[in-house]
């Protein structure tokens, strides 16, 4: 999840009104000041220490399914209903895969045992059991710039032995096309290790999270690292023994929506990001930053009596964590009209990182070259915008596919957002633009259990929340339609990288 540095944003005094511009629309100028001034870190932060109360008596973590999910939807809920808001909490459910446990070595030429989490990772949805069987490449391409097609088409397995293993190559197509391509050809297990070639922003060399999306195949599937993948391949009279045990649990959690009481329903602005944690930690940057911002952003609007032109949806995602799951179950039941009657969807996903850099969603594309729907750019300004009045830098981030904005993109909803980094790593420009530490992750505690209390940046948080409060505010005052839905781009046409936090292809 590593960024690229965009041009940055600069100084100026800070504006207590910001204009709508670009591809042609503009909108009346909205005061945020009062807004902006009642949406304090000391108020973000009374609801994360709320969330790590919670996850402290519900055995340590928020996530989907879970007594602390559910204790944190009520929690949200009734501040929310006090404040006035209409309140709808939208059940679903989901299968999800869980690995219970796994073991992975090499039987011939020589006994080689490999460890779990460093030479091997198991995919999202991939099946249980074991096997032993020697192994048989798949149309790999280890030299010069290790261009890949390898198991992407049914032709690149002719031939192949049934029951062997298939060790395919990262590259081209979704892992979900060359895994079933793989199984149709009697495969007993797959591995797929990482391509070895050099994408900006993407670690194509290291031991990577991979999905193959719903439903859970009948064999294991599993990732590699390209060195470990290569040596694999030129291994003479290769046996490897894959065992892996799974559960397959059902999952049963919720959205919880919370709209303004008055406003146009024709131009809806949905705002939120996702409520649950993983299961490893109390989630308190991911995502409890993001969802804390939002929630006091939403107190603070009903509290100063804030009438808003447009209605705002508020929006605490379950699921996000097992693949945007939430997010993607409430796009698929709205209605043609409704989506037309939304107006845009603002994603707010990890904004309180230590080591935080100031990332834009890149709405029009021109730095990194995945747009958003039509209206995306106009969310890209006016957070751009926001950062130069306040005389801070801002850097551009792409749709990747990794977080709730997923879905609204794909039915053609002009999305934006901010995000101060995951797992990936600061470079120097970024490290010396917002005084962080280069070579270092943006949030070294990123799923894992040292994400609580303690594992936030003050100062982020607090431009953060002032940013969110900002464009909630413009959006749900504007007067002009911000044009997405009708000229869009519609499902299908983002060649998406990822689905949550793990790869897709």
């Amino acid at each position: 999840m590593t960024k690229k540095v965009g041009v940055l944003t600069v100084a100026g005094a800070l504006c207590g009104a910001v204009a709508l511009g670009g591809q042609a629309q503009a909108a009346v100028a909205t005061n945020t000041s009062a807004l902006r001034a009642a949406v304090t870190v000391g108020g973000v932060m009374k609801h994360l220490q709320a969330f790590q109360a919670i996850a402290d008596a519900n055995d340590g973590n928020r996530a989907a399914g879970t007594s602390g999910h559910a204790a944190s939807v009520d929690y949200v809920a009734g501040l929310l209903k006090k404040a006035g808001y209409v309140t709808t909490r939208q059940p679903f459910s989901y299968e999800r895969t869980d690995f219970t446990g796994s073991t992975m070595s090499q039987v011939a030429p020589a006994a080689v045992d490999y460890v779990f989490g460093v030479d091997y990772y198991p995919m999202d949805y991939s099946g249980g059991g074991t096997a032993t069987a020697p192994v048989t490449a798949v149309d790999i391409n280890l030299t010069g710039d290790r261009a890949s097609t390898s198991g992407c088409e049914a032709a690149d397995f002719a031939g192949f032995p049934a029951g062997h293993i298939a060790l395919i190559q990262r590259g081209t197509c979704a892992f979900a096309v060359k895994a079933d391509n793989a199984i149709a050809a009697g495969a007993s297990t797959v591995i797929v290790f990482n391509q070895g070639n050099v994408v900006p922003g993407d670690d194509r060399s290291s031991l990577f999270g991979g999905t193959l999306e719903s439903p859970p195949r009948d064999i294991p599937v599993v990732s590699a690292s390209f060195d470990q993948g290569a040596q694999w391949a030129t291994t003479q009279r290769l046996v490897l023994s894959i065992g892996l045990q799974i559960t397959i649990t059902q999952v049963q959690t919720e959205n919880l929506l919370a709209d303004t009481p008055s406003g146009r329903a024709d131009r809806t602005v949905v705002v939120g990001g996702h409520l649950d944690s993983v299961t490893e930690g109390p989630g308190i940057n991911d995502n409890g930053s993001g969802t804390a911002a939002t929630l006091e952003t939403a107190l603070q609007m009903a509290e100063l009596g804030i009438k808003p032109t447009n209605r705002v949806r508020f929006a605490f995602w379950s699921g996000e964590e097992d693949g945007l799951i939430g997010s993607e179950y409430y796009v698929s039941q709205l209605s043609a009209r409704d989506i037309k009657n939304t107006a845009l969807n603002l994603n707010f996903d990890m904004v309180g990182s230590p080591n935080a850099a100031y990332f834009v969603y890149d709405g029009d594309g021109d730095a990194l070259g995945v747009a958003g729907p039509n209206g995306s750019a106009l969310i890209e300004s006016v957070f751009t915008s926001f950062f130069t009045s306040a005389g801070s830098a801002s850097v551009p981030t792409d749709f990747d596919g990794r977080s709730d904005y997923f879905a609204f993109i794909n039915a053609g909803i002009p999305a934006g957002g901010l995000f101060t980094g995951a797992e990936g790593i600061m470079s120097d420009a970024e490290a010396e633009l917002f005084t962080g530490v280069a070579g270092e992750p943006y949030d070294s505690c990123y799923h894992a259990a040292c994400d609580d209390i303690d594992n936030r940046n003050g100062p982020a948080l607090d431009i953060m929340s002032d940013a969110i409060a900002h464009a909630t505010l413009t959006f749900a005052q504007t007067t002009s339609a911000v044009n997405g839905t009708s000229k869009g781009k519609g499902k299908g046409t983002v060649d998406w990288q990822f689905k949550g936090a793990k790869a897709l292809r």
